[in-house]
């Protein structure tokens, strides 16, 4: 046998068409609809002692963009030789794919001559059988903290920017936006425990000039072992990044707030926090709501696009938008 080859391709028939040509070449072939099936399909070979050794990705793909999942399983296992292929390519997406250690890049269509000549072309690797040292964020860390949102109207319009830098400023207040919409401020507080958080809230409410509209606390996602660190070491790797540089990014930002199907919390959040104009997701209200934040980076008329995007997703009911205002530079 020339080696295990998993296939992660959202087209059954070019999945058929690969299994049948690469089993037929002595390759040994598993294969995948989607990001979450694969990333289940690879944990599930490490726990049985089973490795691959060679993963074989289209970059198009209904939740996770391949992409995202080539910098995780790179981030995991590194020397792990990766074909990227794809029918819609461009020199842009192929030098993001060449750009990652022992990856080679195939567009579509091509023969299975063509394929097995690129996998040779690969160094030798393997994804192995020990579990790899986790990439994610540290849950003892993130553990001690805990986190809410806090919706905010003005009912003293003359005292509008006094209020907003008094609840800038506050011990507890993570981040405070002004916005556009049928609220006027967006807080994220922060404390080590729900008992800050209420203290916090309790002050903010006996401000003279403001009402709150809401106040919901942040829930960790419930999402699968596999699923959680998957995302965990994205965030380390990317999503943290991107959140840093958000004030520096040109164009508008704006706050979602996204009720959805609880019964389909995984799928729906895993989608929308791949999205690559989605800042930030957290998980509201029992897993009925998200909010996060999106850009559309500069191009006129993004935003809206985004909005039905997110519409289209399965088990999405309703989809809020609020524009950020900025009031201050940070």
């Amino acid at each position: 046998m020339k080696g295990r080859v998993l296939i992660i391709d959202d087209e059954a028939e070019i999945r058929r068409n690969l299994t049948v040509g690469l089993t037929q070449e002595d390759y040994s072939v598993a294969s995948c609809p989607d990001g979450i099936s694969a990333i289940h399909a690879l944990n599930t070979a490490r726990e049985k002692g089973i490795a691959y050794d060679y993963l074989i990705i289209d970059i198009f793909m209904p939740d996770i963009d391949g992409l995202k999942i080539l910098k995780v399983i790179k981030n995991q296992y590194p020397d792990l030789p990766v074909l990227v292929i794809t029918g819609f390519g461009d020199d842009r997406l192929k030098f993001t794919a060449l750009s990652e250690n022992n990856t080679g890049y195939l567009d579509k269509p091509f023969k299975i001559a063509d394929l097995v000549k690129a996998l040779k072309e690969l160094s030798p690797g393997t994804t192995g059988t020990e579990r790899p040292v986790p990439g994610g964020i540290d849950e003892e860390v993130t553990g001690k903290s805990v986190s809410a949102y806090l919706t905010i109207r003005i009912t003293d319009v003359d005292r509008s920017m006094k209020i907003f830098s008094d609840l800038y400023s506050m011990d507890g207040v993570e981040s405070c936006e002004a916005v556009r919409g049928e609220f006027d401020i967006i807080i994220l507080a922060q404390a080590s425990t729900q008992e800050e958080i209420q203290a916090l809230f309790h002050r903010i409410a006996a401000m003279d000039g403001i009402e709150i509209a809401s106040m919901s606390e942040v829930e960790r996602p419930k999402l699968d072992r596999d699923v959680d660190e998957f995302i965990n070491i994205y965030s380390k790797a990317v999503k943290q990044k991107e959140l840093d540089n958000v004030s520096k990014k040109p164009g508008t930002t704006s706050y979602i707030i996204v009720d959805i199907d609880k019964e389909a919390i995984q799928q729906i959040f895993t989608t929308v926090f791949f999205i690559d104009e989605v800042i930030f997701c957290d998980v509201i209200d029992d897993g009925r709501k998200l909010v996060g934040m999106i850009t559309n980076q500069g191009v006129m008329g993004r935003t809206p696009k985004i909005i039905e995007k997110l519409n289209q997703i399965d088990g999405v009911l309703r989809v809020r938008e609020t524009k950020v205002i900025k009031l201050l530079e940070y």
